[in-house]
């Protein structure tokens, strides 16, 4: 599935002078090599890759972790470090950068972890090319395998949030609505995997703390599931940007619930604008156009009512939470046919906030939904 960047890449090194790519970045590691590691950074633990011109892969893994690495990558050459002995992950890596003779290399110097980037410089004694922008270029556009996963991880995002609502009803704790969700969306995608994905190491199991808040939380736009009882006569907010994540492809989607009675006019109101707003934004969406002008379209609609915009329109997913480009002020990224974005309306005050978000890929005519649930207001009523 990532062949076509490997070779995009390697055209890019030789026309550079490049003798080697390091790639440090967890889910860059994965778009170059096929390689989802378990351990990272967290436990003190980083991966490397090591991208030859000349078309050699090696892979700098710890030592618990090469039996995966080797089923993960066949093609490459696994180089396992062990804790504590040697100079750990630094010894290979070191080793493979003495033995460059001062040939060119290059690193993700924004994405790198600091401890990584630290000793590649200290190893090499001489600067690195900064490969970020290239290895985000290409990560930018989707292959049409990618695509393809991308439309099963809005599966997946639907049964979450038909999970959730399932669930809901006043009285009910938020987190009980969370785990709903949870339980709905990794029977589908469990579903989903044993139907169309022949990789033994990709989990069904979806893990997120659950982005929710109800009540008087709602203007908190990150608030986490609580023990916090559903009332009835108010809004709950539900985000799966963390959730939905399908063989390691991430989507964005969002919906405003209100429970039992009718919303106030004031709420309906602020309701119609937030759909209005990623209406214009989606409606602007087409290659050829710049990032900031479908955020322009998504701020015009929510400022002509008299609200101030609270964020970016939206951003790039992939195999990152967040990939560029982003949909906002300052982005003058060109989309083009296969970006995923994912895309927000928005408004609130200090005491409410409607929020709705969907996903979508670029296409040649326009856009591509991925993510679907319906967005009237009389919908979204839990009754």
């Amino acid at each position: 599935m990532f062949n076509r960047r490997v070779r995009a890449l390697r055209d890019w090194m030789e026309a550079e002078g490049l003798a080697l790519a390091l790639i440090t970045d967890r889910d860059s590691i994965y778009c170059f090599s096929g390689y989802h590691s378990f351990l990272y950074m967290e436990f003190g633990r980083p991966s490397v890759l090591l991208l030859w011109v000349d078309g050699r892969c090696e892979l700098i893994v710890p030592v618990i972790e090469q039996d995966m690495a080797r089923r993960m990558v066949p093609a490459g050459t696994i180089l396992p470090w062990q804790d504590g002995i040697g100079g750990e992950w630094r010894e290979p890596l070191c080793a493979a950068l003495d033995g460059l003779g001062g040939a060119a290399v290059g690193l993700e110097i924004d994405a790198a972890p600091a401890r990584v980037r630290n000793c590649i410089v200290d190893c090499l004694g001489s600067p690195v090319t900064d490969i970020s922008h290239q290895v985000a270029a290409l990560r930018m556009v989707k292959s049409a395998e990618e695509i393809a996963i991308a439309r099963q991880a809005g599966q997946v995002a639907g049964a979450l949030m038909a999970g959730a609502r399932q669930a809901m009803a006043p009285g009910v704790p938020e987190y009980e609505v969370a785990l709903a969700a949870m339980v709905c969306g990794t029977r589908k995608a469990a579903e989903l995997l044993e139907a169309y994905c022949d990789d033994p190491m990709m989990s069904p199991l979806l893990h997120f703390l659950q982005i929710m808040a109800s009540g008087s939380n709602v203007a908190m736009p990150h608030h986490r599931a609580s023990t916090r009882r559903l009332k009835t006569g108010e809004p709950l907010f539900m985000c799966f940007c963390g959730m939905t994540n399908f063989r390691l492809f991430k989507l964005g989607f969002d919906r405003t619930f209100w429970i039992g009675d009718q919303p106030t006019a004031q709420y309906a109101r602020m309701w119609n604008t937030a759909v209005a707003s990623q209406a214009a934004a989606l409606a602007a969406i087409r290659p050829g156009v710049s990032a900031e002008s479908v955020h322009a379209a998504y701020a015009e609609v929510i400022q002509s009512e008299g609200y101030a915009f609270p964020f970016r329109c939206g951003r790039g997913t992939g195999f990152s939470y967040l990939e560029p480009p982003e949909l906002s002020w300052g982005d003058q990224t060109v989309l083009q046919s296969g970006m995923v974005f994912a895309v927000d309306g928005c408004v609130g005050d200090a005491q409410t906030r409607c929020q709705i978000g969907d996903s979508i890929v670029v296409t040649d005519q326009g856009y591509e939904p991925l993510t679907h649930y319906p967005k009237s207001l009389d919908a979204l009523m839990v009754v």
